[in-house]
């Protein structure tokens, strides 16, 4: 999916509103989580030492020590990261059974009101907690009370590394969700897009099927289009073909009463006459022939195969260049995007070009590799020239060139001179071209380029 196509847009939507909604969820998860894990933590170790402070006596020495010990089991255990410490200067201090190690600072307990702060402890950073309370007849109290900040740490990222494994299956459940409404939402164009290609390609002559109502009226649109334009080519080539027709009449009336002044010897205007009479036959052969094909009728081009085209082509060659062999090599099925009746017309004068001037040998090699439909076909005649190749396609020239076995080949194959123009310019209706190159062992190689 490019980020040019609809589908890649949509996508990258869902993704940047999946990541935005996951990740805003993750932060304020976290963040509303260890605020409240934090409150909680505080709250119990306000709690404890308010107890620590109510359970806080002095002997008849003013030593300090417990009536009993804190209700929260976790303070008796060694090292555990919960500990307590109660201070009176110059009376000693009593310390939790936790703290087999290390001491608390006292000096966050500088005041009637509970105090806290995060310092170091017996096991690293501990969360404290003091307050200080007078005693009679002498110097005041100091009760200290500490949690590690490491189990507080475990809980948020306990709950951080679950919450977001969750939140990741969310986002993936949500991509597939947004890729499959996209898959499924998008069929109707991928049929579509099959209908065109197929019309395209000639396959169909119309976009069939049923699409959602948004789609239809566009698939409406272009049948309509589509029936709109063959209709006008239709009617343009039935036109064209009229046209000439009406004017091959007059036409030919003018090369009789040529030719009757040649008789009549005026000879200089005579020739005059029939040589543009000639000129002008010449075009509107080369234009009906242009007329009839189908190549940009309806832009819709059917489909032709060689094994329709190319066998009775060969045979009506065999008959026409008795002397010659006739041959054509191509994969079974093989088929073209080209009209049937332009294919045969294509073929036919090169065919028949190639039998005038081959030496006894003419073959068809067609194949379809890399998105390009080849049809080349040979003779071991003489060839072109590299420098008249070009000239060959214009209208009415006539391939003149030296004498095969002491005869004249412009005199023993005559031609129109139209033959390669035509089939030329069909080729390039369609997209394509036709080109000449030496053929192995010498001759000609007529190329009809498809794509």
């Amino acid at each position: 999916m490019r980020i040019t196509s609809l589908r890649g847009r949509f996508l990258l939507s869902i993704l940047l509103w999946v990541a935005l909604g996951i990740g805003a969820i993750w932060y304020s998860s976290v963040r509303l989580f260890t605020t409240h894990v934090e409150d909680q933590y505080h709250e119990e170790l306000e709690v404890h030492v308010r107890e620590l402070g109510g359970l806080a006596e002095l002997d008849a020495q003013g030593r300090p020590h417990l009536t009993r010990p804190l209700s929260d089991p976790r303070y008796a255990q060694p090292l555990s990261g919960f500990y307590w410490q109660i201070t009176r200067p110059q009376f000693g201090e009593l310390k939790s059974p936790s703290m087999t190690q290390g001491e608390l600072d006292d000096d966050i307990a500088h005041s009637p009101r509970i105090l806290h702060r995060v310092e170091n402890g017996p096991t690293g950073p501990t969360i404290v907690y003091g307050f200080l309370r007078d005693a009679p007849g002498g110097p005041p109290i100091h009760f200290v009370i500490a949690t590690d900040e490491r189990h507080l740490q475990h809980i948020i990222s306990a709950f951080t590394r679950e919450l977001t494994v969750w939140l990741m299956l969310l986002a993936l459940a949500l991509l597939a969700s947004g890729v499959a409404i996209i898959t499924l939402g998008f069929r109707p164009f991928n049929r579509l897009s099959a209908a065109i290609d197929a019309l395209r390609k000639g396959e169909q002559r119309r976009i069939g099927g049923t699409y959602p109502d948004e789609i239809q009226a566009i698939v409406t649109d272009l049948n309509a289009y589509v029936d709109r334009n063959a209709e006008i080519v239709e009617r343009g080539r039935v036109e064209a073909s009229s046209l000439a027709h009406s004017l091959r009449t007059p036409l030919a009336v003018v090369t009789d009463e040529a030719e009757l002044l040649l008789e009549a010897g005026q000879g200089d205007a005579a020739r005059v006459f029939l040589d543009q009479s000639s000129r002008m036959q010449r075009q509107i052969d080369y234009h009906l022939a242009r007329v009839r094909s189908g190549g940009s009728k309806a832009g819709v081009p059917p489909r032709a195969r060689l094994d329709d085209v190319v066998p009775p082509l060969l045979d009506a060659m065999r008959r026409c260049h008795p002397a010659k062999s006739f041959s054509a090599q191509y994969p079974p099925g093989l088929s073209v995007p080209m009209d049937a009746d332009d294919l045969s017309e294509t073929l036919s004068n090169l065919l028949d070009n190639a039998g005038k001037w081959a030496r006894a040998e003419v073959w068809i090699d067609a194949s379809a590799r890399d998105g390009m439909h080849r049809i080349e076909v040979h003779d071991d005649g003489p060839g072109i020239p590299h420098d008249q190749r070009q000239t060959v396609f214009e209208i009415g020239h006539s391939k003149d060139l030296d004498s095969i076995d002491g005869e004249s080949s412009a005199a023993a194959n005559p031609g129109s001179g139209l033959g390669l123009s035509i089939s030329r310019a069909i080729a390039r209706d369609y997209g394509g071209d036709l080109t000449l190159a030496d053929a192995t062992g010498g001759g000609l190689r007529a190329i009809v380029s498809l794509p």
